[in-house]
């Protein structure tokens, strides 16, 4: 029996790193080749350490790996080799957050990338980035080449909700890498900053780091781009739909009379750039109770799509509020990527979006 690429890379999935994720969700494989002869496959491929005290510690992931992929069906043998970076090998003088360089000609297309969806908000905590996040896991799950921008550049939170927080690379200095967890392809600020280091920029600058993140990362072939924008109508929502050829936005609210004020300036912004909105979804729609099955809408209820219908736009979708979706999110694991029944609504939306050719 023969082993493909998908399942030496599926047990790796399943190697711990000591300090969370993955060997794969942390991007650490490398040069992974299979060769078959006599009806038996060798697998060859390295575990790439950022630093030597990094390697050290990989050892006994390093073992198990290689006793997991021995034990399949079919390997006659597995060769694995620890590299570490040495100083030299920190990415070399890339710098975010760079003054925007002209453009003309108005919007343009991301080459590779067939869709682009901005998710956004009129204003913070309403769920806007959990909705992106697993959205996009979603997105993948149902067979979508799938990538993340996380453009909100004060406050970047798709690393931690994605379980990310390797450094990109750049070879040349000019081309960021992606990092790809849960079979999406993701890239945010968040990942070239030291964890507690705050943006203390001017709008310019804001405005060329959110040019680079679009147009200097190496995204390859997408079906979709999903963007997390900041909450509010300011730098980034203008520069992004004056300069990138949107296939639209989809705008996320609570049902409760003060996120909905909020929500109609956002709605209203995209019309005045001449972004189409893809539609609305009302996010913290339903609370069960996980001891008496009870059902509560603390936010309200219907104030969405009530919203939809008034402006003609379609409605996505409710999604709930759920103690696991939170907590999933900060384990980085986003509930999407489950099986359970909380992934069921995102997946739902994922539908929707398919059904519609919007993704």
């Amino acid at each position: 029996m023969s082993v493909d690429h998908d399942a030496v890379m599926r047990v790796l999935a399943g190697v711990a790193h000591p300090e969370g994720g993955d060997l794969v969700s942390r991007d650490l494989i490398r040069a992974l080749t299979l060769t078959e002869a006599a009806g038996a496959t060798t697998i060859r491929f390295v575990i790439e350490a950022a630093t030597p005290d990094e390697a050290r510690a990989l050892g006994p992931a390093q073992a198990r790996a290689q006793a997991l992929l021995e034990a399949l069906p079919g390997v006659a043998q597995v060769q694995v080799v620890m590299t570490a970076h040495g100083p030299a090998a920190k990415p070399p003088t890339l710098k975010i957050g760079q003054h925007p360089t002209p453009q003309q000609g108005g919007p343009q297309r991301i080459s590779g990338i067939d869709r682009i969806i901005a998710i956004a908000s009129g204003k913070g905590g309403v769920g806007k980035s959990t909705v992106a996040s697993n959205l996009a896991v979603a997105l993948a799950r149902a067979g979508r080449r799938v990538g993340l921008l996380d453009a909100d550049i004060y406050g970047p939170s798709q690393p931690k909700m994605m379980g990310v927080s390797k450094r990109p690379a750049s070879p040349d200095g000019k081309i960021i890498e992606p990092l790809v967890a849960h079979g999406v392809t993701m890239m945010s600020i968040g990942l070239m900053l030291k964890e507690d280091e705050a943006v203390v920029w001017r709008g310019p600058m804001i405005m060329g780091a959110l040019q680079q993140l679009l147009g200097q990362v190496a995204w390859g072939r997408l079906d979709i781009l999903i963007i997390d924008l900041p909450p509010g109508t300011g730098d980034i929502q203008l520069t992004l739909c004056q300069r990138t050829h949107l296939t639209g936005a989809i705008v996320v609210s609570t049902p409760q009379d003060v996120a909905l004020l909020d929500a109609r300036k956002a709605l209203d912004m995209f019309a005045k750039l001449k972004t189409p909105v893809l539609g609305l979804v009302e996010n913290m729609s339903t609370y069960i109770c996980p001891n008496c099955g009870h059902e509560a809408h603390i936010f309200g209820h219907g104030g969405v799509p009530r919203e939809a219908a008034k402006l003609d736009l379609p409605f996505l979708g409710e999604l709930p509020l759920a103690l696991d979706v939170r907590v999933a999110g900060d384990a980085g694991t986003p509930i999407a990527a489950t099986d359970g029944p909380l992934a069921a609504p995102y997946a739902a939306l994922a539908g929707r979006l398919i059904a519609g050719g919007m993704a």
